[in-house]
C-alpha cells in the first residue's frame, strides 16, 4: 500500500488521471473499474478534458462499474447508470457497448451477479480499480462485516449509507435498501488499484483503513493486502494518519523512474 499526500482534490485528481494515462499508454485495451459519488467527479473532469486535448484515449477500453441500486432504471437520474453517463461516458470516446454497470432491474438478480462476475473474467480481469472510500469503511457497497472472500452479489445498505446517499434523492425514503455490488474479493483480484478520499470528514476512517488492523468491520482496510493499491487524499483526509510525515517522505524521495 502507498499512501500519497496531495494538497487538494483538484491534485490528486490530476494524478489519479495521469495513473490512468500511463495505463493507457501501455494497454490501449485496458479495462477499468469505475465508481460514482462525489469522490470520483473531479478525477472524472480531469479525464474528459485530457480526452478532450487528446492527451488521452479511451476508444479501446471496457469498463465496470462497481455498484448499481436494485430497483432504479438506469433511466433514473438517481442511478449509477445514469451518473455514469452524465458525469463521463458521453464526454468521452468510449464505445457505450464497452461500459458495463449492473443491470439494477434484473429479473434474476443473482444470475445477473454471476453474470457480471463472467464478463469480467471474459475481458480479462481488471486492469485498474478507481475506489472512494465510505464514512464506516465500505468500498463498493460492501458494508461493515461483509466477507472478505465475497463476490458479487445482492447487498442490503447500512442505514448509514443510505443516509449519506439521501442527498441524490429527495428523501431518505426514496434511498433504495438493496443494490449489486462487486464483492471484496472481486476488488481485490484488480491489478491495480486507486483509492481516493478527500476532506475531513473522512479523516478518521482513512486512518483506520490504513493504519488500523485488517478487519471486516473497516472493509477498505483489506486493501492492505493489496500488492499495489495507492490511497491517494489530500491534506484533510490525511490529518489523522500518525504516519503521514513519513509517506510525504516517502513519495518526495521517489526515483525519478518511480515518478508518477
Amino acid at each position: 500500500m502507498e499512501v500519497i499526500i496531495q494538497p487538494s482534490a483538484k491534485d490528486c485528481a490530476a494524478m489519479g488521471a495521469r495513473l490512468i494515462g500511463k495505463l493507457l499508454d501501455s494497454k490501449a485495451d485496458a479495462v477499468l473499474g469505475l465508481a460514482t459519488g462525489s469522490t470520483p467527479l473531479p478525477l472524472y473532469r480531469e479525464l474528459v478534458r485530457m480526452n478532450r486535448s487528446e492527451e488521452i484515449d479511451f476508444t479501446g477500453v471496457t469498463s465496470f462499474n462497481l455498484d448499481e441500486y436494485i430497483g432504479l432504471p438506469g433511466d433514473h437520474p438517481c442511478s449509477y447508470r445514469y451518473f455514469m453517463e452524465q458525469e463521463l461516458f458521453k464526454d468521452i470516446n468510449i464505445s457505450a457497448g464497452q461500459t458495463h454497470v449492473p443491470d439494477g432491474l434484473a429479473v434474476d438478480v443473482s444470475e445477473q451477479c454471476n453474470a457480471y462476475e463472467e464478463a469480467i473474467r471474459a475481458c480479462g480481469g481488471i486492469d485498474l480499480q478507481i475506489l472512494g472510500l465510505g464514512s464506516d469503511g465500505h468500498i463498493g457497497f460492501n458494508e461493515p462485516g461483509s466477507s472478505l472472500g465475497s463476490r458479487t452479489r445482492v447487498k442490503t445498505l447500512a442505514g448509514k449509507t443510505r443516509e449519506d446517499n439521501a442527498r441524490f434523492f429527495d428523501s431518505i425514503e426514496e434511498v433504495p435498501r438493496h443494490c449489486i455490488t462487486m464483492g471484496v474479493a472481486t476488488i481485490m483480484e484488480c491489478r491495480q488499484i486507486l483509492l481516493f478520499a478527500f476532506g475531513e470528514a473522512k479523516a478518521e476512517i482513512i486512518a483506520r483503513a490504513v493504519e488500523g488492523p485488517l478487519s471486516s468491520m473497516v472493509p477498505a482496510s483489506v486493501l492492505q493486502m493489496h500488492q499495489e493499491v495507492k490511497i491517494i487524499i489530500d491534506e484533510a483526509a490525511a490529518s489523522r494518519l500518525e504516519h503521514a510525515d513519513y509517506y510525504k517522505e516517502v513519495f518526495a524521495g521517489k526515483p525519478a523512474w518511480q515518478c508518477i
